[in-house]
């Protein structure tokens, strides 16, 4: 295969990287509504418009903030709108996506968890923009640092590197199954399977980009590895509330 992969259309060349990531956003969605439209849990007009709103303007705002604070001496050295709007991340994303839709709900005043039910829809758009960036080899900053492993490939220039989109897709492939037996095997309070969700993904990252090219800024932690450090740590503080909080129902 030849990096990186494009499409021709209407006499345009288009890079993978961001038609899978549009892809993957309505395929989620859509199949997001599905899940909704079969939930037994309803929740207001008013509520769900004003979720939607947090999520989608937290993860625009984190997904460019942190994208381009992943090299702020670029950033600061060379001020170019187009390259700061095409910097983007999921972590940030995610990471402000959440801040955004607990705003949300502090300003309609509803205090129970909305997250279970995107789980699956996340992972599904996540999977297909990975292949998007799988396909775009090293012409955009996805792409993992040369190694000697087995699994090594070669992705558009002379060296043989770690595949980290593969790798990622195929964590959330295990994550998806292992989420399934969770809510199908316990009984658990709303927004724990997003807890969960969100614990092993942002530790996976964390971990991940040990293998990537990154600017260290903390001793050899990027700016990315930061984030999932402070939600690792709200996260791990959220599953333990839960758990006592079941505990003591199981007690009472």
């Amino acid at each position: 295969m030849d990096f990186p992969f494009t499409f021709h259309i209407f006499g345009k060349t288009i890079l993978a990287h961001p038609l899978f990531e549009a892809l993957g956003m309505f395929i989620g969605m859509r199949y997001y509504f599905y899940l909704k439209r079969k939930s037994k849990e309803k929740t207001s007009f008013n509520t769900s418009a004003a979720v939607l709103i947090g999520a989608t303007a937290g993860a625009l705002i984190g997904s460019k903030l942190i994208g381009n604070l992943e090299n702020p001496y670029k950033l600061f050295e060379h001020f170019d709108v187009k390259t700061i709007w095409t910097n983007n991340t999921i972590v940030g994303g995610l990471a402000f996506g959440l801040i955004g839709v607990e705003v949300a709900k502090k300003i309609v005043k509803h205090r129970e968890s909305t997250g279970d039910l995107i789980v699956f829809p996340l992972i599904l758009a996540m999977i297909i923009g990975r292949i998007g960036c799988f396909l775009t080899g090293i012409y955009e900053e996805t792409y993992g640092l040369p190694t000697q492993s087995v699994f090594g490939m070669h992705l558009g220039d002379q060296y043989i590197r770690h595949p980290v989109a593969l790798y990622e897709i195929a964590f959330l492939l295990v994550l998806w199954i292992v989420l399934r037996l969770i809510r199908k095997k316990t009984k658990s309070n709303p927004g724990y399977i997003f807890q969960v969700f969100m614990l092993s993904y942002f530790t996976f990252r964390f971990l991940l980009d040990f293998i990537k090219p990154r600017l260290e800024l903390i001793g050899n932690l990027g700016t990315i590895q930061i984030v999932c450090i402070c939600v690792i740590i709200y996260y791990i503080y959220k599953i333990k509330k839960h758990s006592n909080a079941k505990f003591n129902q199981e007690t009472v």
